[in-house]
């Protein structure tokens, strides 16, 4: 008989502490519904209103108003009168403090949303009276949202995809290729995965193009080959999106660049005497980039000057 007792009590705690489970998780559904209503206020800029709202909320939700509560009003408040830099450090605050605060997800929406007028150009104060736009501190926000939620949530995600854009934006094509090329680890394929790639490419061959025309064989090709590379595995995996962008074309240019790196490799060493050398490398651009215009001048080089190959040292040796 004991055994029943001892069995049935177990059994009401268990029931007791499953209705207290259930009330608690109605009771943070109804608050973020209400908190989801009263950002609207704070997204219009209504600020007396809002703060009229969040007095109710607290009132309504006694026992769900606690100290990370107050931190999210705080950060809701400054973002309402346009104090993006101090919404962004209250939020901040809630999201390290309070990591478990049922607002969490609502904080790192709002660090989402400030970020992404920080990117946009928006101007943050330096030092109290200089005004700079805040694209490093939206990038910064941003880095932060994906190491908090994963890149393989959705929020992480376009978190990533916009700092990568940004870059792209900014011609900082350095910086924009390492960011797809983050994403693209984790994302290889789908959607995110054929943006990576494709972005990959076209921020190669966009530094490389970055430099005046006349200029760019004296840089370095090795972001050639890597869009080069990226387009034809584009090419591959996705066909019907390479042809709606002319990606035979753009392998074409890619392969004219490379073979005219080449020549003027050539064209130096004839130019200082290294006729030898000069001549590999003219016999090379034939070879490796038949059809190209590249070729067809290094083959009027080579035609040019019958003596190109008497030298037979090459500049190491000499």
């Amino acid at each position: 008989m004991l055994r029943y007792r001892i069995r049935f009590a177990a059994l009401v705690v268990a029931l007791a502490v499953s209705a207290s489970s259930v009330t608690l998780a109605e009771s943070e559904e109804s608050l973020l519904r209400a908190v989801a209503e009263t950002k609207k206020l704070v997204d219009a800029g209504q600020t007396q209103e809002a703060r009229d709202a969040f007095d109710a909320l607290k009132a309504d939700f006694p026992g769900m108003a606690g100290p990370d509560f107050d931190v999210f009003i705080e950060g809701e408040l400054y973002f309402c009168r346009g104090k993006y830099a101090k919404a962004a450090k209250s939020h901040e605050k809630l999201l390290t403090d309070y990591p478990r605060s049922p607002l969490r997800e609502a904080a790192l929406d709002r660090q989402f949303t400030i970020a992404k007028a920080y990117l946009a150009g928006r101007k943050k104060t330096v030092l109290g009276i200089i005004k700079l736009k805040g694209y490093a501190e939206g990038v910064r926000i941003m880095e932060k949202i994906t190491d908090r939620v994963g890149l393989d949530t959705p929020m992480g995600t376009e978190a990533s995809l916009a700092v990568a854009r940004n870059y792209e934006e900014r011609e900082l094509y350095s910086e924009a290729y390492l960011k797809w090329w983050e994403i693209s680890l984790h994302w290889n394929q789908g959607p995110v995965g054929k943006d990576a790639l494709l972005g990959m490419a076209r921020c190669k061959l966009a530094a490389y193009n970055k430099q005046p025309e006349h200029k760019r064989h004296l840089y370095d090709a090795s972001g050639l080959s890597t869009a080069k590379s990226c387009y034809a595995r584009f090419k591959l995996l996705y066909p019907v999106d390479a042809r709606q962008i002319d990606i035979d074309k753009i392998l074409e240019e890619i392969e004219e660049q490379l073979a005219h790196k080449q020549l003027s490799i050539g064209r130096f060493y004839q130019a200082t005497g290294y006729k030898r050398a000069a001549s590999l490398y003219y016999h090379m651009v034939v070879n490796d980039w038949p059809g190209t215009q590249a070729a067809e001048t290094a083959k009027e080089l080579l035609a040019a000057d019958r003596d190109i190959t008497d030298d037979s040292q090459t500049p190491s040796e000499k």
